[in-house]
């Protein structure tokens, strides 16, 4: 009997060499004591496919596409999208991850052309086709940019040569929208030209793009120097690089004017703030990170506050600025609906 098995498994073994068998794995629970080295590696390779997978202990590693994926069982049984699992239609979860068991593992797996199935130790089953588990793998996710954006400085953007908007393609055409959307979500700044210079076509401009944040200063704010407005920036007084409303419950990031009393840390970190905050401002002044530009009536600039900060030189005579702030999540949305990874 023990020769008749080791000879089916040599067989076995041999046709696996020869590139016959596309999946295999030890059936015979006592074989494995007697190879403890046996291959666990699963290979499948066709002339479309390649593709090799490993189940371990507490979690599936998958290479596939050029990437090597890992996943962990308890995710892949809660991310089943069989229908009583997963509403297609209104891409929600029915199952209650809660009930998930912590320590699941997979009962079987098997591979059919590009479709994983897992059979679990209820006897349910779940899909997965390749490219969607590469899709959504936290690998396949760092190689794939989520929002597009370039790293650039004063420079690099001057090369670039990054053209403005017409007020007018901007307001008519999904095409001007869409490359100022692109613009914008590249480097974190885009302009448009020949807009009246009007608070009310300011607005307009504004309104194609999202929804306009009502927020403590306004919808529109539009103003002039007024030191008696107890503001810095309704001053002709420089402004250092910053970005704004750093004291809302939604702050658009870093801002060295606004701060608070440093109150929420112990002393002995305090000095370690301050040295990080010595070598970022460092950073932010270097003359190559500056880019200046001269606004004229006419010409609108949008800033991400997420990505870029922004300031102004002290200044003299008489000017007028009007603005306003937009929804982030609705910018966003608008450029997906747009066809841009946003």
């Amino acid at each position: 009997m023990w020769c008749r098995r080791l000879s089916h498994l040599q067989s076995r073994l041999q046709d696996l060499l020869r590139g016959r068998v596309t999946c295999w794995a030890l059936q015979q629970p006592n074989f494995k004591s007697l190879f403890p080295l046996a291959i666990h590696w699963h290979h499948t390779a066709s002339k479309s496919l390649n593709c090799v997978w490993q189940q371990h202990e507490d979690h599936f590693e998958l290479q596939y596409a050029n990437t090597v994926m890992r996943f962990n069982y308890v995710w892949l049984r809660d991310h089943c999208r069989s229908a009583s699992c997963y509403n297609s239609k209104t891409h929600q979860r029915s199952l209650d991850t809660a009930s998930v068991d912590l320590c699941i593992q997979p009962k079987t797996i098997r591979l059919d052309e590009t479709t994983l199935f897992f059979t679990w130790p209820d006897g349910h089953v779940t899909r997965y086709d390749l490219d969607w588990l590469v899709k959504n793998s936290y690998e396949g996710q760092k190689q794939k940019v989520i929002q597009p954006r370039i790293l650039w400085n004063a420079e690099i953007y001057q090369q670039a040569q990054v053209p403005s908007v017409d007020f007018q393609s901007f307001l008519e055409t999904k095409e001007g929208l869409k490359n100022f959307l692109q613009n914008f979500l590249l480097y974190g700044i885009a302009f448009v030209e020949n807009v009246p210079p009007t608070q009310e076509h300011t607005e307009k401009l504004a309104e194609r793009i999202s929804l306009i944040r009502e927020t403590i200063y306004g919808r529109m704010w539009y103003f002039t120097s007024d030191f008696s407005r107890g503001d810095t920036a309704y001053t002709k007084l420089a402004l250092d690089r910053h970005t704004d409303t750093t004291y809302f419950q939604e702050p658009c990031g870093y801002n060295n004017y606004d701060r608070a009393v440093i109150n929420t840390v112990p002393y002995d970190v305090v000095h370690r703030w301050y040295t990080a905050h010595r070598t970022l401002t460092i950073e932010l002044r270097k003359p190559e990170n500056e880019f200046w530009v001269k606004l004229k009536p006419g010409r609108v600039l949008f800033i991400d506050n997420w990505r870029v900060l922004h300031g102004r030189e002290s200044f003299t005579g008489y000017r007028q600025l009007c603005g306003c702030y937009l929804t982030r999540d609705d910018v966003l949305n608008t450029a997906r609906l747009l066809g841009l990874q946003a």
